[in-house]
């Protein structure tokens, strides 16, 4: 019974995604493109930055998207579904425990950000042409960097969907995002940081840095990067932080 519930549910939020398939590609793809277009195509063909530099960005851009699309799938829907109609307490007569129905979102949000992750990266490296250079030498690092990273942010957007009240998510947002992404290593590799060694240390606090340098990692292993262990004990350790600490968050909200 319990894994029907959670099949039926999973099952009706996939079906609700695909009613908004086209705003869902707007959402996931629009700003990560615009990134690409400027640092990987246009700038690199005025000579203000090297051609070698998309090397480096395209792994930061496909976190990046992973990123904003696994959270938005949880956090937004949360935050209207805690807001005042309380639709979340249809969910919550389903015969499952509160702690499955948050994990059902969590999945729905992996679901989504690696959805993002396959739509991005073609059409990024399409995009940037024969100035990047990938290898995919490398598939199941790839593969568990992904599968990280959407549990990562997915949990994530869990703990902020829950912590945030309908009218304050926009400045919620406003304020997190913004220095997770300029300080997240999706635009520059965390290894030249050491030029600014307490700058380096400090971006560590970021879980999107352990994404965007797993995806070099992957991609452009030729490339300096973050040792593996780093990289895994960042991603396991937020991914488990940001579970138990969102778990605990939605139960105190619907209790409420």
């Amino acid at each position: 019974m319990l894994n029907k519930t959670i099949v039926a549910l999973f099952h009706r939020d996939v079906r609700v995604a695909q009613r908004e398939l086209k705003y869902f590609f707007i959402r996931v793809g629009l700003q990560p493109l615009l990134f690409t277009f400027i640092f990987g195509y246009v700038m690199p063909r005025q000579g203000i930055v090297s051609r070698g530099y998309s090397d480096i960005l395209l792994p930061g851009i496909l976190a990046l998207s992973m990123t904003l699309s696994a959270m938005q799938a949880v956090a937004l829907p949360l935050v209207m579904d805690f807001g005042f109609t309380k639709e979340i307490e249809d969910r919550l007569l389903a015969p499952i425990g509160i702690n499955g129905v948050a994990l059902e979102k969590v999945a729905v949000g992996m679901l989504q950000g690696l959805l993002a992750g396959l739509v991005v990266l073609p059409l990024a490296w399409l995009l940037m042409g024969h100035n990047v250079a990938l290898q995919f030498a490398r598939p199941f690092l790839l593969i568990g960097v992904s599968l990280l990273t959407g549990w990562l942010f997915a949990a994530f957007g869990l703990t902020l969907g829950t912590i945030a009240e309908p009218q304050q998510i926009g400045l919620v947002f406003n304020v997190i995002l913004s220095p997770m992404i300029f300080f997240g290593c999706a635009y520059y590799p965390w290894a030249a940081l050491h030029v600014i060694p307490w700058f380096q240390r400090a971006v560590l606090i970021n879980p999107l840095v352990y994404a965007s340098e797993g995806y070099r990692a992957a991609l452009t292993s030729e490339l300096p990067h973050m040792p593996l262990w780093g990289i895994f004990a960042g991603l396991v350790g937020f991914s488990l932080f940001f579970t138990l600490f969102g778990l605990r968050q939605f139960d105190r909200r619907a209790i409420d």
